[in-house]
């Protein structure tokens, strides 16, 4: 099977060398590698030089990160911007002691920077789905992905009409807003990814464990394992635009 992990923090994933060869063994054929500051945007472009051709760098400006003075990030951004294959990590999370109009205004500014560039958007939109969903209608940004979505039906059908992707994580084995909105994503629509280094249930995941995620979404839709990696890796590289 080949397989594609499209979101994941590779700068925070120890022993990156011997998870990248894993993930390789494992079937994997690329990682998107997700920005979320200006350090980790650095990171990302050093680290998809260095294992080129297999991991794919986004550039983004997560909710949580945000300073006033965004707009030296956003200038990075655009001045790396054919270096990337994404914009992302960036969105909104209202749990975060970020301040609304900070977060959509730097989100705004991002969308602005994917349209222009005919770039992706890879979308963070945690208590915050239907404002991240009519900020990206509004923009026309339909070349876009919501991770890790677990937000209500309603507002996934609207994201799936407009014509935007899902990504399932390895939380699609246990957490159950996640697993009700997957339920209601098309094969089509739905891709695969880690997040790593983030822990479930208490053990932090690598790229590999984008074969988590792959056996949750077969059994979810009662689909073969093989046809799932098929359609989603499929979708990963059309979305991308990847050289595979």
């Amino acid at each position: 099977m080949r397989l594609i992990d499209s979101h994941a923090h590779l700068e925070e994933v120890p022993d990156l060398d011997v998870e990248i060869d894993r993930a390789k063994l494992n079937g994997l054929v690329a990682v998107i590698a997700v920005g979320s500051d200006e350090k980790s945007n650095e990171d990302v472009l050093r680290i998809s030089k260095r294992y080129d051709k297999f991991v794919m760098p986004a550039l983004g400006l997560h909710p949580s990160n945000l300073r006033e003075d965004f707009e030296s990030v956003a200038e990075f951004i655009e001045v790396n911007i054919d270096k990337c294959v994404a914009i992302g990590e960036v969105g909104l999370d209202f749990k975060y002691r970020t301040p609304k109009e900070l977060q959509i205004k730097t989100f705004n500014k991002m969308l602005d920077l994917a349209v222009r560039y005919e770039k992706p958007v890879i979308i963070h939109s945690r208590w915050a789905w239907q404002d991240a969903f009519e900020l990206v209608k509004k923009a026309g940004a339909k070349r876009a992905v919501f991770h890790w979505y677990g937000g209500p039906i309603d507002t996934l059908h609207k994201i799936l009409a407009f014509g935007c992707y899902i990504s399932a994580s390895p939380a699609a084995e246990y957490s159950e807003p996640h697993r009700l909105a997957l339920k209601e994503v098309p094969l089509d629509r739905l891709l695969l990814e880690t997040d790593s280094p983030v822990k479930y249930r208490g053990i932090s995941s690598t790229p590999s464990d984008v074969l988590r995620s792959l056996k949750a979404i077969s059994s979810l839709k009662g689909t073969d394992e093989q046809e799932v990696a098929e359609i989603t890796t499929r979708n990963a590289i059309q979305l991308f635009r990847l050289e595979l």
